[in-house]
């Protein structure tokens, strides 16, 4: 399997100059089964959010035309419009044209303000390979990732945009999921200024032993690409079963001596 994870600036509103920008990812892609773009890059990331109407928006239509043609399926993130509140959401481009995949579960700081909270993990099917999805604080989470990876996810996709100053938790949670797991972690991420923030980037594919096996480099835009041999998730597993051999465990005693 092969996938890409972009490192890209996106335009406060304007959905139009963001799916410019996707389309010349896609280019540069290099027949990938799977790209990963940022959290919220189709709307911006702005608090308020600019709200996309639906999955199926007008003004995809240019994307989902480029990913029919090659075959590339792609994990945008947009802010998408909901009752009672919009959700921060992780659209699905692929073959059979748009729609909603997932929906951030684990809302941080002021997004709690503006969005409804997902209710539901998402594993994708990508083909014969199971991707388990996340946006960017979900990842913080342990749980989260190993609720995809008891679901059977192989790879765990996650769209991010972290603040300038946060790279050591940002890079940390990368590694940290892959080895917890077993499994290939996919990150694409936000750079540059979007609204009144700046945001640092951090896009990198992790393998199942929480290497890091193709990053864009720090600071700049672009697209990184890696072949991933999924035969690597069973033998990374069979080496080091922490998976397998996770016992559940009752509540801890306490004791005062």
């Amino acid at each position: 399997m092969r996938v890409a994870v972009a490192q890209l600036p996106s335009v406060a509103g304007d959905v139009a100059a963001n799916v410019a920008t996707a389309l010349t990812a896609l280019d540069q892609c290099d027949g990938a089964d799977l790209l990963v773009l940022p959290e919220l890059f189709l709307t911006g990331y702005t608090l308020p959010p600019h709200i996309l109407g639906r999955a199926d928006d007008p003004r995809l239509a240019s994307l989902a035309e480029a990913v029919a043609a090659c075959g590339t399926t792609v994990l945008a993130g947009a802010a998408l419009g909901g009752s009672p509140r919009p959700t921060l959401s992780t659209l699905g481009l692929g073959t059979t044209g748009a729609r909603r995949l997932y929906d951030k579960q684990h809302l941080s700081g002021g997004e709690r303000d503006c969005f409804a909270a997902g209710e539901a993990g998402t594993v994708l099917d990508l083909g014969s390979v199971p991707v388990g999805l996340a946006i960017c604080y979900d990842a913080c989470f342990p749980e989260h990732a190993r609720a995809a990876a008891d679901a059977g996810a192989l790879v765990y996709a996650a769209s991010i945009a972290y603040y300038a100053g946060s790279e050591h938790r940002r890079d940390l949670y990368g590694h940290a999921r892959a080895l917890d797991n077993g499994f290939f972690v996919a990150i694409g991420a936000l750079i540059g200024e979007c609204g009144r923030a700046r945001f640092c980037g951090g896009a990198a594919i992790y393998d199942p032993e929480g290497r890091v096996v193709a990053a864009v480099p720090e600071g700049a835009q672009g697209i990184a690409v890696a072949d991933l041999d999924l035969d690597q998730v069973v033998a990374t597993r069979a080496a080091h079963p922490m998976l397998a051999e996770r016992r559940r465990l009752p509540v801890l005693q306490r004791i005062t001596l």
